[in-house]
């Protein structure tokens, strides 16, 4: 019959499935008991988060393990390390899992781009801010996860399709941008008819198919609220900053909040928040003119502790007859293309400061 030191040293070697970390690193094997006459053996273990799939996964290695070395019968308990312990390996096992998910060993800056509500101007902000971080010579890929709403490739007037390179997908490259979206893979526009769990599957895609190569910054294009992509990505994408965007508008603030309290709450870090359409300013008088209130985008930094880190107004791009033109994109001597250079460099500093 097994020894309670061989059963440890049977275990030392299992690896916790969240903290990335053998249970002797975690101290992960708590108590061990053992009935000689029956070959019973009852472990209880340590690990970072219980009642999920991968504590299944995890039981089952570890009867099998023990069954395999001469137990008859094996229980099982589990509990919650102490938060101490998890808090000392959860970074490393973060880094790791985004490691994982990208395929590569430079991460990225991830900016999540976020708001309460649809038409604010959230994916205008993200194809701006790509364009203005690539002017500034940064690398950067943008996911348009707005997987029901996507509109980044009519955007940026993407006309291509990315290609496929044995079982990889090589994301579509616009003004120096890469750039995937769930819009390359409907035809004529259609609408998607998906549950949450197939949108989940093509989001994971999108990060772990797709041949990204050396990124400065990925900006993920959300869908408006907090519903199941918004938090997939939370989940995903521990270390993303994310930036609000709403309009003045008072009912718009007080929507955005929402999601700004999501980001809060699964500890993403708010880079600010983005006014759009924050005013209108007449070309002939020069007198500006707050088509949807003022105050909002004020008030929403208020609540969720952050700042306004852009006011946007109301204006288009200079007409192109060029056949690259894109209809969002705000040329670099543009008004508001130096406003967004301004957003961009704010954002680059922020980003220094803290590696």
């Amino acid at each position: 019959m097994l020894s309670e030191e061989e059963i440890q040293n049977l275990l030392n070697p299992v690896q916790d499935p969240f903290l990335h970390r053998t249970l002797e690193e975690t101290g992960g094997v708590r108590s061990i008991s053992i009935k000689e006459e029956k070959k019973h053996v009852s472990v209880k273990v340590g690990i970072g988060k219980t009642n999920t799939p991968e504590q299944m996964e995890l039981q089952q290695e570890i009867v099998s393990i023990l069954k395999k070395n001469g137990a008859a019968t094996v229980g099982l308990r589990f509990e919650q390390l102490p938060d101490d312990v998890i808090e000392k390996y959860q970074s490393d096992a973060e880094a790791e899992d985004e490691k994982d998910l990208l395929g590569v060993s430079k991460q990225p800056n991830f900016i999540s781009v976020s708001s309460g509500k649809g038409g604010v101007g959230k994916s205008t902000v993200t194809v701006n801010l790509a364009m203005s971080l690539t002017r500034l010579g940064q690398k950067v890929g943008i996911i348009d996860a707005d997987i029901y709403g996507f509109s980044i490739p009519d955007m940026m007037g993407i006309e291509n399709r990315p290609q496929v390179r044995g079982e990889t997908i090589i994301p579509v490259e616009r003004y120096g941008v890469k750039v995937m979206s769930m819009g390359f893979f409907v035809e004529d526009n259609s609408p998607v008819i998906w549950r949450g769990p197939m949108l989940g599957k093509m989001l994971n895609n999108f990060f772990q198919e797709v041949e990204w190569g050396d990124l400065d910054y990925l900006l993920l294009d959300l869908p408006p609220g907090t519903g199941d992509i918004a938090m997939d990505v939370h989940d995903l994408i521990p270390s993303a900053k994310e930036l609000i965007v709403s309009t003045p508008h008072p009912s718009a603030a007080f929507v955005a909040a929402r999601a700004g309290q999501m980001a809060i709450k699964t500890e993403h870090e708010i880079l600010g928040v983005i006014e759009n359409m924050a005013y209108f300013e007449s070309k002939k008088t020069g007198e500006r003119e707050y088509v949807f209130g003022s105050g909002g985008g004020k008030k929403l930094a208020e609540v969720l502790q952050t700042k306004v880190i852009g006011q946007l107004p109301l204006q288009q791009p200079y007409e192109n007859e060029d056949d690259e033109f894109a209809p969002s994109i705000y040329q670099e001597d543009h008004p508001l293309g130096k406003e967004y250079h301004k957003i961009a460099s704010m954002i680059m500093a922020k980003m220094e400061e803290e590696e």
